[in-house]
């Protein structure tokens, strides 16, 4: 497998933007994607925002594993860390995210009514790319106020979006500049963090393939009809080509196709409920 790295130009930008920023905001709502808790944290941000309320927003949470998930809460919450596990497409959750932050800063609201100040609370929006930053923010405004798409690095520049008394600053996603723990950047590679044309699905698709038989053999077992998951990832692979008819002429494997089937499967959730890490 290729060593895994993506840390555009731009990124460098989005980093000094925030640093820029941050006196400007009350608070830092970090978005991360529940399939991959730990690898999309970015200690880079974990360090900026250090002195800053935080809540972690773990997304996607209808794709996750949930007994897994509960789990991954309850680490955050024995390190003092405020989360919230939501779908953003569910307006419930949505509110309760709504709700959440204003309790995270109910102290900063409190204080500005003392001195007669009444202006929004403003929130800076951040994570890693394709985590649904901009999706959350236009559920929480009710309206497609923010730039979203289902590519990893859709936002290049700074949004801010008013709505209610909140005012929120959406930010690219950045990555961190070097991944030191290459499973990791992996599990950012599956859940399309990185830029998918930088990377050779074939060799991505095996290692996926490689752990997802060993951590869940069940779900492949149910999506593609593999009864023996213990076989090796390359008899996996061969198996999954022959039952989803990736083949070409002369009967040889079509590694490319099934590659891009078996990735597509997991990010729509099409495998099943999984937790990455």
């Amino acid at each position: 497998m290729q060593h895994l790295q993506w840390f555009p130009g731009h990124m460098t930008k989005a980093m000094r933007m925030m640093e820029e920023n941050l006196k400007a905001v009350d608070g830092v709502l970090i978005v991360l994607d529940a399939r991959a808790p730990k690898a999309s944290l970015n200690n880079k941000l974990n360090k900026l925002f250090e002195n800053k309320k935080v809540l972690y927003v773990l997304n996607k949470s209808d794709l996750a594993d949930q007994i897994k998930l509960k789990k991954v809460i309850e680490e955050f919450r024995a390190e003092g860390k405020a989360v919230l596990a939501i779908t953003a497409m569910d307006k419930r959750a949505v509110d309760t995210l709504y709700e959440k932050l204003f309790s995270l800063l109910k102290d900063k609201l409190e204080r500005n009514k003392l001195k007669g100040v009444f202006k929004p609370i403003r929130i800076m929006v951040a994570g890693i790319p394709n985590t649904g930053k901009s999706t959350i923010i236009n559920a929480l405004c009710g309206g497609k106020k923010a730039v979203t798409g289902d590519k990893a690095g859709v936002t290049k520049g700074k949004q801010w979006v008013r709505l209610r008394e909140l005012e929120l600053l959406d930010t690219p996603g950045t990555m961190p500049p070097a991944f030191e723990n290459q499973t990791l950047a992996k599990h950012l590679a599956y859940i399309g963090s990185m830029n998918d044309a930088n990377i050779d699905f074939v060799d991505l698709a095996f290692e996926f393939l490689k752990e997802i038989k060993e951590t869940y053999p069940q779900l492949i077992t149910a999506k593609y009809g593999i009864e023996d998951c213990s076989v090796g990832p390359l008899e996996l692979f061969n198996a999954i080509c022959v039952r989803r008819g990736f083949l070409m002429k002369g009967g040889e494997y079509d590694y490319d196709r099934c590659a891009v089937a078996v990735i597509d499967d997991f990010r729509k959730g099409r495998l099943g409920k999984i937790v990455l890490d």
